[in-house]
């Protein structure tokens, strides 16, 4: 007698799989609400402590001119916003950086993208007097497109191609020969080594109010491509031939994921000096929640990484109070242990 035919539904082929709606619209839910939590805590968190009540009060009410106003308008607005904006922008890019690389330890650090937009920074200050935003946000994304270009050359020749470890070990190499020569520049010149110290430490405190806008144009451009080619990616997760197949215009997404990498990456470096592990760790959390699809893993990491970047602006006020600590040296706490936990897999398989 023959077995009963199985009841359970033919797995899914032609697309990655997927996850219950359900679970994706109640993750997207709980990641803005702690979105907003934090938001208003970093309006509420510093050196004086303002009541979430009053600090809605003055939002409400701008126009007060009372000093809690102040504070909040003049000092805590402008610097969460501007961690708003840049976690967005790493937090995307790693997203794409991953999925276009097919690397889950791929990041701008790994890919030596940093390193590009730093060397280019001091280029600024040493050759050309740079000392603004206005003028670091141009040499950053010149920067980052220059070694974002290298290093996939370096990485597609051979007969292998672009492989993800080529390109990772070719990101290496370039960042770490940048690495050395940024810092033989800086220590001779002691102006130049004051003005990148205080770039290079990754943080929100301290920086222009007008640096969110100056970058915010380069930002807006670099999202809108990433979510424009989420569906491109996912027809390239099962193979350039496949995804010629499917009609993918396999070049044209590459530049388009490059470019938009290099803006969001380019832009939030200028803006906030590197912050590290952003893009790696929270891809990780988005996939997790999501599945891989790309067009829920980018607007899922773009949430996380604001929540990671204004949280940990967040905790550095409070650990350190009444000094801070910086949100780069948070960000490394919590990313580096994701990065070894990845490193540690037996096999690293292609996303």
């Amino acid at each position: 007698m023959s077995a009963p035919p199985s009841t359970r539904p033919a797995p899914e082929t032609g697309g990655p799989p997927r996850r219950p709606r359900s679970r994706r619209a109640t993750g997207l839910v709980v990641g803005l609400v702690a979105l907003v939590v934090v938001l208003l805590a970093s309006l509420a968190v510093g050196a004086r402590a303002i009541p979430p009540e009053t600090v809605l009060d003055v939002l409400l009410n701008p126009t007060s001119g009372s000093f809690d106003a102040v504070v909040v308008l003049e000092q805590r607005l402008p610097r969460t916003l501007l961690g708003l904006a840049v976690g967005l922008a790493l937090g995307g890019a790693g997203a794409l950086m991953q999925a276009l690389t097919r690397n889950p330890l791929a990041d701008p650090g790994v890919l030596g993208i940093t390193w590009g937009a730093s060397a280019a920074v001091v280029l600024g200050i040493v050759a050309f007097g740079v000392a603004s935003v206005t003028g670091y946000v141009w040499f950053a994304l010149v920067g980052s497109a220059v070694v974002a270009v290298v290093v996939y050359l370096l990485g597609q020749s051979g007969r292998s191609g672009a492989t993800p470890a080529r390109l990772a070990l070719a990101g290496t190499a370039i960042g770490a020969s940048l690495q050395g020569a940024v810092y033989a520049v800086v220590l001779v010149d002691s102006r130049s080594f004051d003005q990148f110290r205080v770039w290079r430490v990754g943080s929100l405190s301290g920086r222009d109010p007008d640096a969110l806008v100056q970058v915010l144009p380069f930002l807006a451009v670099g999202a809108l491509l990433a979510l424009g080619v989420c569906r491109a990616l996912n027809a390239l997760a099962l193979g350039e031939e496949t995804g010629r197949a499917l009609g993918v215009k396999v070049p044209q997404v590459r530049v388009l994921t490059g470019l938009a990498i290099v803006l969001l990456c380019g832009g939030a470096t200028a803006a906030c000096g590197p912050i590290a592990f952003v893009g790696l760790a929270v891809p990780h959390f988005a996939r997790w929640v999501t599945g891989p699809d790309q067009r829920w893993v980018v607007p899922y990491s773009m949430v996380l990484g604001a929540v990671l970047v204004v949280g940990a602006d967040v905790v550095g006020r409070v650990a350190a109070s009444p000094a801070e600590v910086e949100v780069g040296v948070v960000t490394a706490f919590v990313g580096a242990p994701v990065f070894l936990a990845i490193a540690r897999r037996r096999r690293v398989v292609a996303l």
